[in-house]
């Protein structure tokens, strides 16, 4: 970045890109011959819990991942460089498809935005309504709506059913947000990733919060701070401890606070709520969640949400 001096702007001549790149001109000619004698590996790139490219979570799901191992996984993941990224296999447990989400830093037996974009990707290629992902937290099956160009728009999970307890490391944790308190009990919910909720007044509350990232990654879980009424919410989520700062759409964090609300009175079993999550970062999205039961029984929990297919690339890997 230059800096101390000005620079004076100077815009081009009028007309001086017209017919500059014609279709059989590229600016750049096409590489041949980049890949050498290594394996191409492609991917897709999705972004979920939005209907709108370039917001949402991002997602990569590479479409067969039967020729890497575990290490090369998760170093492709840290290559990507987004929230998650998912490698298909062959599904072994009746399911359609089987796989595997890594962060930049470590795997995840189960991930919300990971499962619902790589359903659309695979229903994109199956031409079904429904299928059936089998992950490390068993078979989650997924609903999906297409609008009337036969296009994947919309899908709805089925999601574990959480554990929850109380969180006590509560104080740390409040601190390290910079809050002094929560409306509602600090509680973990345990469903693959670790997730805990803070309850705060308003939405500037949390849109203000400027977490201690370094207190965060200590406490090793996934910070959710949240706040609304009725059915509309509002949620930041942090979790350095994954190499996720800032997550802009959070699937696994969407059903537990579902289950969070209604174990505590603040909305009626089997309301659906909208959450607003990604808007401090530039990449706002829209999730779905309904938890189904009473009391402290909790029979079912569904999340549902937009997504779109961006982009798709391969990398050349040696393996």
């Amino acid at each position: 970045m230059l800096q101390g001096r000005d620079y004076p702007s100077v815009a081009p001549p009028s007309g001086a890109f017209e017919g500059a790149a014609p279709e059989n001109h590229p600016v750049i000619p096409p590489l041949s011959g980049w890949r050498g004698t290594s394996a191409e590996h492609q991917y897709l790139v999705c972004d979920v819990f939005t209907s709108t490219p370039l917001a949402g979570n991002q997602l990569a799901v590479y479409v067969d991942g039967r020729s890497l191992d575990s290490e090369q996984m998760q170093r492709m993941a840290r290559e990507m460089n987004v929230a998650e990224t998912v490698f298909l296999l062959p599904p072994r447990q009746g399911g359609d498809v089987a796989l595997r989400i890594f962060t930049p830093t470590g795997e995840l037996p189960f991930a919300g935005h990971p499962v619902l974009g790589t359903a659309f990707v695979v229903a994109s290629a199956l031409g079904s309504s429904t299928v059936t992902l089998e992950t490390g937290a068993g078979n989650i099956p997924v609903a999906l709506e297409r609008d009337e160009n036969g296009r994947v728009v919309f899908g709805r999970m089925q999601q574990p059913i959480p554990e929850w307890e109380p969180f006590d490391r509560e104080a740390e944790l409040l601190g390290a947000v910079g809050v002094v308190r929560s409306g509602l009990p600090v509680e973990v919910y345990r469903i693959g990733p670790i997730h805990v909720y803070v309850n705060l007044p308003t939405e500037d509350d949390v849109a203000r919060l400027r977490p201690d990232m370094a207190r965060l990654e200590a406490l090793g879980i996934a910070a959710n701070c949240f706040t609304g009424s009725g059915r509309e919410w509002k949620t930041r989520m942090f979790c350095p401890a994954m190499g996720v700062n800032e997550d802009p759409a959070t699937g696994s964090a969407a059903g537990p606070l579902a289950v969070h609300l209604a174990r505590h009175g603040r909305i009626a079993f089997g309301e659906e709520i909208t959450i607003r999550q990604g808007e401090e970062i530039g990449r706002p999205s829209v999730l779905r969640a309904t938890a189904y039961g009473s009391g402290d029984t909790i029979d079912r929990v569904e999340v549902g949400g937009n997504a779109v297919i961006v982009a798709g690339g391969s990398y050349r890997i040696s393996v």
